[in-house]
C-alpha cells in the first residue's frame, strides 16, 4: 500500500470526524455556553479520555501493535489470532474492573480532577453524575483501540480513521433531541457520550471478521507474546500516565481560575485537535506497523528512510497549520463558537489560548512522529524518561506562566513542553543511529518556511478586522473563512510547487 494514499484516506476520515467535532463543539456552545454545566461535562469527559488514552491509545497499543507486527511478519495467521483472543479478554476484563471502580469513586476522582469545583456545590454533584453516566465508555472505547490495532496492522487505516465520526453523532444527537429530557439538560451529553462508545465497538466488528480476526474469549491466557505484551506495558503506562497527568494538573490549575477558564482551554483545545488529529495522529498510526515490520525483518536503513520521511511530511503540513491557526484565531473562534451564550467575551479568552497552543503545534505532532521510533522497537522506557522530564518542565513553566496570562499561560506551557520532548526524542534517535537524516535537510526546511511566510502575511492582511467577524452573520463568517482557507492553501501549495516540490516525492510504500 503506498503510505502517501494511506495517509490522505486516514486523514480524510479525521477530517470528517473532525467537522462533525466542531459541529458537536459548536451546537454544545450555541445549546450549553461556557459556564458551569459545560465546565462539569467538559471534566467528567476528560477523566474517562485519559483513561482511553492510557488503556486503549496509549500505553495498550505502544505495547501491543509491535508484538502483533511482529506474530503477523513471523509466525503466520492462527498463531496471531491466539495472541489477539487472549489479549482481548485479558483487556475486558481489565477495563470492567477499572470502569467499576470508578463508578464507585466516583466523588473522589471529580475531587482530586478538580478541586476547584468543591466550592460550588451544585458543579461539583452536576461533575459527579456525569461522571457515572460516562465511566462505561472506557470499555467499549479501549476495545476500539484494539481492534484499530489490529485493522491497521492488517493495512486497513480507513475503518478505524471513520470510528469517531459516530461518537460525534451520538452526541450531537443527545444534544439536539435528547436535552430537554433531562433535568439539568447537559446529562444527556453524558449518555450521548456512552452511546457513541457502543456504536464504535459495532461498527468495527463486521471488519475484524472479514479478516479472519474477530476476538473470542478465552480461558487461557498464556500465551508469550500477552506477557511481553505487558512487560512493555509498565513503562508504556507510566509514559502516558505522565501526558495525562500533565493535562490533568493543568485542569487542576484552570479550575481555581475564573469560570468559564476550563471551556476557554476546552474549545482551543478542540481547534488544536484539528491538525494534531490528521497529521500527528494520522502519521504515527500509519508509521508504527510499518516501522514495526521493519525492525522485524532486520531493516535498519529502511527504518531510517521511513522516519526521515515522515519528518519531511510533518515540517510540510504542520508549519502551515500552525501560522494560520495563530494568524486565523478569531476568524475560527467566532464562525465555529460564536453562538448563543457563547459571547464576545469567551470568544477573547479562546483567542488568547489558541495563539499559545499554536506555538507547539509542530512539537506536538513531531512528539506523534518521533515517539513511534521508539515503540516500533519496542523501546519503551526511552520515551518515557523523556515524557516525566517533560512532565516537570511543563509544571515549571505552568508557575511561571499562569500569573501573567492565565487560562492562556497552561496552554502556552504544553506547547513549549511538546517541542522540549519533540527535540530531545530527535537527539536520542540521532545519537544512537536510529534515525539517520537524508540530504538536503537545510534546503528542504528553507523553502517550507519562506512558503509558509508567504501564506502567513496573506491571511493576516486580508483576513479583515475582528469587529467584522464578531458582528457578521454565520453564513457571512463561514464563507469568508472558507475563500482565507482555499486560498491559504493554494498560496502555500503553489509557493513549494515553485520552489520544484512535487508530491511524487512523497510517494513511499508501506512495509508488507
Amino acid at each position: 500500500m503506498n503510505l502517501l494514499k494511506a495517509l490522505a484516506a486516514v486523514s480524510s476520515m479525521t477530517l470528517l470526524s473532525r467537522i462533525l467535532g466542531f459541529v458537536r463543539d459548536t451546537i454544545i456552545a450555541r445549546v450549553f455556553g461556557a459556564g458551569m454545566f459545560t465546565d462539569a461535562f467538559f471534566v467528567a469527559f476528560k477523566i474517562p479520555n485519559l483513561l482511553r488514552r492510557l488503556f486503549a491509545e496509549g500505553a495498550f497499543s505502544q505495547a501491543f501493535v509491535p508484538i502483533l507486527a511482529e506474530y503477523k511478519t513471523r509466525k503466520g495467521h492462527d498463531a496471531t489470532h491466539v495472541l489477539v483472543n487472549q489479549v482481548s479478554t485479558a483487556l475486558t476484563l481489565a477495563l470492567v474492573v477499572v470502569t467499576l471502580l470508578g463508578i464507585a469513586g466516583a466523588p473522589w476522582v471529580a475531587y482530586v480532577s478538580a478541586p476547584g469545583f468543591r466550592t460550588d456545590p451544585e458543579k461539583f454533584t452536576l461533575t459527579v453524575t456525569l461522571l457515572r453516566i460516562t465511566f462505561p465508555y472506557i470499555v467499549f472505547i479501549s476495545l476500539v483501540a484494539l481492534a484499530a490495532g489490529v485493522l491497521n496492522t492488517y493495512s486497513k487505516f480507513s475503518v478505524p480513521a471513520f470510528a469517531p465520526t459516530l461518537l460525534n453523532v451520538a452526541m450531537i444527537g443527545a444534544a439536539l433531541w435528547l436535552a430537554p429530557y433531562f433535568d439539568p439538560p447537559v446529562l444527556a451529553l453524558g449518555w450521548g457520550v456512552a452511546l457513541g462508545g457502543v456504536l464504535q465497538l459495532a461498527w468495527m466488528l463486521p471488519h475484524l471478521m472479514k479478516i479472519g480476526m474477530l476476538p473470542r474469549p478465552t480461558r487461557h491466557i498464556n500465551d508469550p507474546g500477552v506477557h511481553r505484551i505487558l512487560r512493555l506495558m509498565a513503562p508504556a503506562t507510566l509514559g502516558v500516565s505522565v501526558a495525562q497527568i500533565s493535562l490533568l494538573i493543568n485542569t487542576i490549575f484552570a479550575s481555581f481560575l475564573a469560570t468559564g477558564s476550563v471551556s476557554w482551554l476546552y474549545y482551543a483545545d478542540r481547534l488544536m485537535e484539528f491538525p494534531t488529529g490528521m497529521l500527528g495522529v494520522a502519521l504515527g498510526t500509519i508509521l508504527l506497523p510499518s516501522l514495526a515490520k521493519h525492525y522485524a525483518d532486520d531493516s535498519p536503513a529502511e527504518y531510517s528512510k521511513l522516519l526521515d520521511w515522515g519528518l519531511r511530511l510533518t515540517l510540510l503540513l504542520a508549519l502551515p497549520s500552525a501560522a494560520a491557526l495563530a494568524v486565523l484565531a478569531v476568524p475560527l473562534i467566532t464562525t465555529l463558537f460564536h453562538y448563543g451564550a457563547f459571547d464576545t467575551h469567551d470568544v477573547a479568552m479562546t483567542q488568547r489560548a489558541l495563539v499559545a497552543y499554536s506555538l507547539g503545534l509542530v512539537g506536538l505532532i513531531l512528539v506523534k512522529v518521533l515517539a513511534p521510533g521508539f515503540y516500533a522497537r519496542q523501546n519503551i522506557r526511552t520515551p518515557v524518561k523523556v515524557a516525566i522530564f517533560t512532565l516537570i518542565a511543563t509544571q515549571l513553566m505552568n508557575l511561571a506562566f499562569i500569573g501573567p496570562l492565565g487560562h492562556a499561560g497552561l496552554a502556552l506551557s504544553i506547547g513549549l513542553a511538546a517541542c522540549l520532548n519533540a527535540g530531545i526524542l530527535l537527539h536520542l534517535l540521532k545519537k544512537h543511529q536510529i534515525y539517520r537524516p537524508q540530504p538536503g535537510w537545510a534546503a528542504y526546511f528553507l523553502r517550507v518556511l519562506l512558503a509558509v511566510s508567504l501564506m502567513a502575511a496573506a491571511l493576516y492582511f486580508t483576513m479583515g478586522e475582528t469587529q467584522w467577524w464578531l458582528d457578521a452573520h454565520s453564513y457571512q463568517r463561514l464563507a469568508r473563512l472558507a475563500l482565507l482557507v482555499g486560498g491559504g492553501v493554494a498560496l502555500y501549495f503553489s509557493a513549494l510547487a515553485l520552489m520544484g516540490f512535487r508530491p511524487r516525492q512523497f510517494v513511499r510504500r508501506a512495509a508488507e
